[in-house]
């Protein structure tokens, strides 16, 4: 079967785009940046260094020194619609990243997960129509799944959500559809299923599992796991989700207007999880392998589990997730072991 994303890569090498990236600075905005430089596209970027850092671009740019030149940074907050004016000027392609991500940040701050989350995408989204952006290809999220415990989840069967964050997810879908139908712009959304990998973020309270838990046993501290450890997810290394954007930007018209799961399609428990990276950690620091997580209290507006049906990715985009759970924990870990060592 001829792959998808190779006569992608012939199309935009033949006919490059001017894309804009909002979240640049950010762990998945970033991995986009590598990807499209390397594609030989020029890129604008959009970050307010809220939870994106100035770290990761310049990773990015020393990788591609000749690139330089076809990347414009601009600083500014997605809630800005001047900034958002000025981002989306000239552009064909929005890849819509930026957001306040975690549920328990949500939870935590629900009025400003969702004046960012809500009111800046529909900021992008005004800001994408005025400048006649081609497509805009959006962040969603598994947790617009709630409360629906059928697995795997399909896009057509979603529940209520359980978290502030949730909400927010959802109400973006509800208005990329009124967009494109209002409009007639063409708008796609990805659900994101616990993408993980190079540049997300270790630290702060609502760091991700995966890159929470390899610093903690980095440090020699200990992992901290809600409830039993029988909670799964649908780990989904970044450079598949990198691929999805891509191919949904590229796209024929029929498949814009919905929203599709971007993961694995394979199941991993929290135990699952922190046994594998003690495993392969204890390559590079022996010590842990008998190391032991803490035990904690569920917290509330945790998804018990998530496993994605990507049928339909793969059938309108061409979506085929390569990398698999193992790999990418590899190539994230060298990652995450050669900043520690860089750190001292």
């Amino acid at each position: 079967m001829p792959n998808r994303y190779d006569a992608v890569r012939q199309e935009l090498a033949a006919n490059p785009r001017v894309w804009l990236i909002t979240g640049v600075a950010g762990f998945i905005g970033s991995n986009l940046l590598d990807e499209l430089l390397r594609l030989g596209q020029t890129v604008v970027g959009l970050d307010n260094f809220s939870t994106g850092h100035q770290a990761n671009l310049d990773e990015v740019l020393a990788a591609h020194p000749e690139s330089r030149a076809r990347f414009r940074l601009s600083s500014g907050d997605i809630r800005d619609p001047d900034a958002c004016r000025d981002a989306c000027e000239s552009v064909d392609i929005v890849l819509h990243q930026a957001a306040l991500g975690s549920v328990p940040r949500s939870v935590d701050d629900p009025i400003t997960s969702t004046q960012v989350n809500v009111d800046g995408f529909l900021q992008i989204l005004v800001a994408a129509r005025d400048a006649g952006a081609k497509r805009v290809v959006y962040a969603s999220s598994s947790s617009v799944y709630g409360d629906n415990s059928v697995l795997p989840q399909r896009e057509d069967r979603t529940g209520r959500p359980l978290s502030p964050y949730a909400a927010t997810k959802v109400t973006n879908e509800i208005f990329a559809g009124v967009f494109q139908r209002t409009y007639g712009m063409e708008v796609i959304g990805l659900r994101y299923f616990n993408v993980f990998g190079r540049r997300q973020d270790p630290e702060g309270p609502y760091a991700a599992v995966i890159p929470r838990w390899v610093a903690s046993l980095l440090r020699g501290e200990p992992c901290r796991i809600h409830g039993d450890g029988e909670t799964s997810r649908d780990f989904c290394h970044v450079s598949n989700a990198v691929e999805a954007n891509v191919l949904a930007a590229m796209a024929s018209s029929d498949a814009s207007g919905d929203a599709y799961n971007i993961a694995c399609n394979e199941s991993t428990s929290l135990n699952e999880l922190f046994a594998l990276l003690r495993g392969k950690l204890s390559r590079y620091r022996p010590e842990l392998a008998t190391t032991q997580p803490i035990r904690d209290a569920f917290r509330p507006g945790d998804v018990r589990h998530s496993l994605a049906d990507v049928d339909k990715a793969r059938q309108m985009l061409g979506y085929e997730p390569i990398t698999r759970v193992g790999d990418g924990l590899d190539e994230a870990l060298e990652w995450y072991v050669a900043m520690a060592m860089r750190a001292g």
